[in-house]
C-alpha cells in the first residue's frame, strides 16, 4: 500500500522529471522537492501560522499561569478556551515533520530504485523508459554515495531554519512564579536548535548524498517560506 500511494507516484515523478531536465538525477531532484513543498504548502503554511500564535500568546499564557497558580484544573480550563479563541494548536511544531516524514521515507525508496537501476516495472504506461539512470547529479555529485559537505550544507540550513523560530519568540513577560518553567522551554528550544543540525549532518552523512539534496532543499524552501510569513505578519497592523 505504501509502495503503490507514496514510492511509485514519487519513483515515477522522479523519472518523468530525469527525462524532461536533461538526464540529469540532481536536477530531478531538485524538481521533485519544489513539487512536494508546492503541495504540502496549504499544510505547511497552517501550521506555520499555529506556530506564530501560539508565540504571540505566551504573554497570555504566563498571565494565567500567575493567576492559576494554585489552581491546575482552573489553568488547563483557561489555557484550553484561550488556545480555541485565537485557534491555536500547541502541537504544530511537529506537524511540518510529520507531514514530511512519509514523503522522506518514500523519496528515499524512490532514490535508491532509481540509483540501483531497478523498479522500472513501477512507471506509468505514460512515463519514458529512460533505460539507464545516470547517478551523477550535475557532473560531479555521486547521489548513490554519502556527501558529508552536502550534510553539513543540510545541517547549515536547518539551523538557519530554526533559529529564524527561536528569534521569532516574543520577549518573556515579567518574571512570575512559572518563570522557572519558561527558562527550561527556553532552554530546550535552544538545545533543539542545536541538536537538530547536529542530528541531521550525522543522519546525512551515512545516507546516499541524493536524501541529503532532497533534506537541504526542502529546508530552504521551507525557511523561506517560514521568513515569507513573518514579514507579512510583521505588515499587519497590531491587534488591540
Amino acid at each position: 500500500m505504501f509502495t503503490t500511494l507514496i514510492v511509485q507516484p514519487l519513483y515515477n515523478l522522479l523519472v518523468a522529471s530525469y527525462n524532461f531536465l536533461g538526464h540529469d538525477l540532481g536536477f530531478a531532484i531538485l524538481a521533485l522537492t519544489v513539487l512536494l513543498r508546492i503541495v504540502l504548502y496549504p499544510l505547511a503554511q497552517a501550521a506555520m501560522k499555529s506556530q506564530l500564535a501560539l508565540q504571540e500568546i505566551q504573554p497570555k499564557l504566563k498571565a494565567l499561569q500567575e493567576q492559576h497558580r494554585e489552581n491546575r484544573e482552573a489553568l488547563a480550563r483557561a489555557t484550553m478556551s484561550l488556545y480555541r479563541e485565537h485557534k491555536v494548536n500547541p502541537f504544530s511544531s511537529c506537524l511540518p515533520v510529520l507531514i514530511q516524514l512519509p514523503f522522506f521515507i518514500g523519496i528515499y525508496m524512490a532514490l535508491q530504485r532509481a540509483l540501483h537501476g531497478s523498479s522500472f516495472e513501477l512507471l506509468y504506461p505514460f512515463v519514458a523508459h529512460p533505460g539507464t539512470l545516470n547517478g551523477v547529479a550535475f557532473g560531479f555529485l555521486p547521489l548513490a554515495s554519502p556527501s558529508i559537505p552536502l550534510a553539513v550544507i543540510a545541517a547549515i540550513a536547518q539551523w538557519w531554519q530554526a533559529r529564524m523560530l527561536v528569534t521569532r519568540r516574543p520577549p518573556p513577560a515579567a518574571a512570575t512564579r512559572s518563570g522557572k518553567d519558561e527558562d527550561m522551554l527556553a532552554l530546550m528550544n535552544k538545545q533543539m536548535t542545536v541538536l537538530m543540525p547536529i542530528m541531521t549532518a550525522v543522519i546525512g552523512a551515512t545516507l546516499p548524498s541524493g536524501l541529503s539534496l532532497y533534506w537541504l532543499v526542502s529546508t530552504v524552501l521551507q525557511g523561506l517560506q517560514q521568513r515569507w510569513l513573518f514579514q507579512k505578519q510583521q505588515s499587519k497592523p497590531a491587534a488591540s
